[in-house]
């Protein structure tokens, strides 16, 4: 078993920790919250003061952070000078891919090895030790984080060098983006003429309208398996967190000339969800605001 340094320990980053601990790791934790600090602390993780305790005599070092600045600024200031040579340096926060490309230089140019590994399957999943991790570096670096990236999920794939796991992740989720939107529109066009909501599921579910929004995620309560629907939109992905994304994929496309008219859409569409009161709310509530709209 290793010593890991974990930095950020929020929805996601709290429950991939503990899995860390519950694999048998030494797992050293650092967050600025005292109340995601004690949740460590009780799954099994040695609370630290600071993100240099954390990194120090570490094999491999996790961070789960809010954006790109965050991890510039945390490798810069605490990891670079602070880890041993060799060791592994793992980003699963979801950022821009200009950032993750310029860390893992710096993090080469110092002897250490680094991989962008951002995650698809929301809080159970990392509570559940079942995410995929999409994941960008050396071959080098990737035999070298995959161990630990499997004692938090159940999938990890090499999507190439680095900056190919963000890319990944964002391409997904704006695909993802675009049709929860779709079938928040089919659900609530399917109510207007008079369908039952369940009828719907149970014919498009099996027919070509079929897609993981519908069948794994559906946005309409009682319908298909549970999920956030279920308990009016609370728990699971935010649309702040949704639109963070897309937004992160508008960015990307921007500079690579992609033309992504639908990814655009979602992008304003979730937007104004959020604006409207909406950030914390699962990004499938927004066919709340696409029923009023075809009201």
């Amino acid at each position: 078993m290793a010593r890991i340094g974990f930095i950020g320990l929020g929805n996601m980053g709290g429950g991939m920790a503990a899995n860390l601990a519950k694999a048998g790791h030494d797992v050293r934790a650092f967050d600025l919250s005292a109340e995601a600090l004690a949740r460590a602390k009780a799954a099994g993780c040695l609370v630290v003061a600071d993100a240099v305790e954390a990194a120090a005599g570490a094999q491999a070092v996790v961070t789960m952070l809010p954006a790109g600045a965050h991890v510039a600024q945390i490798y810069d200031d605490a990891l670079f000078d602070t880890v041993d040579t060799g060791a592994v340096l793992i980003d699963c926060s979801t950022i821009d891919v200009d950032t993750a490309r310029k860390v893992a230089e710096a993090a080469r140019t110092k002897g250490l090895h680094a991989v962008d590994a951002p995650v698809s399957g929301g809080i159970a999943a990392a509570n559940a030790g079942a995410l995929t991790f999409m994941v960008g570096g050396s071959d080098t670096a990737f035999a070298k984080a995959e161990p630990f990236l499997s004692d938090m999920g159940k999938a990890v794939i090499h999507a190439g060098t680095s900056g190919a796991g963000q890319a990944a992740k964002m391409c997904n989720n704006m695909l993802l983006g675009a049709s929860m939107i779709a079938t928040c529109e089919a659900f609530a066009l399917a109510e207007k003429l008079g369908l039952d909501p369940q009828t719907f599921y149970d014919i498009s579910s099996v027919s070509s309208g079929q897609c993981w929004s519908m069948t794994s995620y559906c946005p309409v309560a009682g319908v298909g398996p549970e999920t956030p629907a279920d308990r009016g939109f609370q728990g699971g992905f935010a649309a702040a967190l949704m639109l963070k994304d897309l937004r992160l994929a508008m960015q990307a496309a921007a500079g690579a000339g992609a033309d992504t008219p639908m990814g655009a859409r979602a992008a304003e569409l979730y937007a104004r969800f959020v604006e409207d009161g909406n950030a914390a709310t699962d990004f499938s509530g927004i066919i709340q605001t696409l029923r009023q709209g075809a009201a």
